[in-house]
């Protein structure tokens, strides 16, 4: 065979890689640190399957990720799959379901691997991990702070500095731009002059609500001011409950947290397909891309429930390092309760398997930190 013939056995398709030891490592137990913040506030660990029937995983909520999501034939039914994008309408699933008839609110948590289809300019963003949260069952500013507060947590237990929760609400502009009355046309054209933040544009085609949303793009910022533009609005009896119900949940949150950074973007409704109520975008400082996102929607019957996801592979890369388990070679023949013992205080224990006149060389070889030397253990 021709060399140039030959397949790379080493090219993944764009969007996939390879986590080599210590990234993997590391993935594993931030991922571990985070879910163990979870637990500690109650939240059950389930384990939906990464491939489903295409018309349950994309049911209900999910038909708004129909375009990110990877389909296949079933060879023995077949019936189309499709690999999941998202966790959280797995969660909805089961909840309805599975756990029907659990008392609420229902406390659940995740962690796994989803696959995506590219999306212009994030095209190597195929498989990505997550790990959240969700609540269901009720539908209150408390509820909507809890999983603001239980993320806060879990990312300072992993060390990851300068956190800003973006607080918005999808369903507030959507009321607005309802209530001015717009034909197809122009309301398409303003919600794409919301998505650009042109104030000029959102000027000239608002209509009536042209002045309200002015002023709410140019609220954006601190979470404090922000809601003072909203509370100084002239709102229609609806529009005004979704705005008390933003500012209830920034109540609720500073009541808890009072250092939390949190921000309000009012008109920010990009991505938020099947969301209902208060959303909410992290990010860190020094981080271009976002941690996690989630917020407010209904479940299956329209169960009410909140949640917020996390990126593993972001977030990690804002922590603070994770220390990994020192090696200690232990040479051939040593005793292994010892070795045992320093299993249990942290290290990884690393045998030999042949007998050898240089044992240093070989620990050192093998990327160990200590050797075992007559029971002592001994730095390199």
């Amino acid at each position: 065979m021709n060399p140039i013939d030959e397949p790379n056995n080493a090219l993944l398709p764009s969007g996939f890689i390879d986590l080599l030891q210590h990234e993997a490592e590391a993935e594993a137990r931030g991922i571990e640190a985070v879910m163990d913040v979870f637990a500690q506030h109650g939240y059950e660990r389930v384990r939906p399957p990464l491939l489903e029937f295409e018309t349950s995983l994309l049911h209900g909520g999910g038909q708004a990720l129909g375009e990110q999501t990877f389909r296949l034939m079933d060879p023995e039914s077949r019936r189309m799959m499709a690999l999941r994008p998202d966790m959280t309408t797995q969660i909805a699933r089961i909840a309805a379901t599975r756990l029907a008839a659990s008392p609420r609110p229902l406390r659940l948590s995740y962690a796994g691997t989803c696959v995506v289809v590219g999306v212009p300019g994030r095209e190597g963003e195929r498989q990505i991990t997550q790990a959240g949260i969700e609540l269901i069952g009720v539908d209150s500013a408390e509820a909507d702070a809890e999983v603001v507060l239980v993320a806060a947590e879990a990312l300072a237990h992993l060390g990851v500095e300068d956190v800003s929760f973006d607080l918005s609400y999808p369903a507030l502009v959507q009321k607005i731009v309802d209530e001015a009355g717009l034909n197809a046309a122009k309301r398409a054209q303003l919600v794409h002059a919301l998505d650009r933040k042109d104030a000029t544009a959102v000027a000239e085609l608002g209509g009536s609500a042209a002045e309200i949303l002015t002023r709410l793009l140019q609220a954006a910022g601190p979470a404090g001011p922000a809601l003072e533009v909203l509370a100084a609005l002239e709102l229609s009896e609806a529009a005004r409950v979704l705005a008390d119900r933003l500012r209830e949940v920034v109540a609720v949150i500073h009541a808890h947290a009072p250092e939390l950074r949190l921000t309000v973007d009012p008109v920010e409704f990009r991505g938020w397909q099947y969301h209902t109520g208060v959303c909410v975008t992290v990010f860190a400082r020094g981080q271009r891309e976002e941690l996690g996102r989630g917020g407010r929607y209904l479940a299956h019957d329209e169960e009410p429930a909140c949640g917020l996801t996390l990126r593993p592979e972001v977030l990690l890369r804002a922590a603070r390092p994770i220390a990994l388990r020192p090696r200690v070679y232990v040479p051939l023949g040593a005793e292994r309760t010892r070795a045992a013992q320093l299993r249990r205080e942290g290290y990884a224990t690393v045998v030999g398997l042949d007998e050898l006149a240089d044992y240093r060389a070989e620990a050192q070889r093998l990327g160990c930190a200590y050797i075992l030397s007559h029971d002592e253990l001994t730095k390199l």
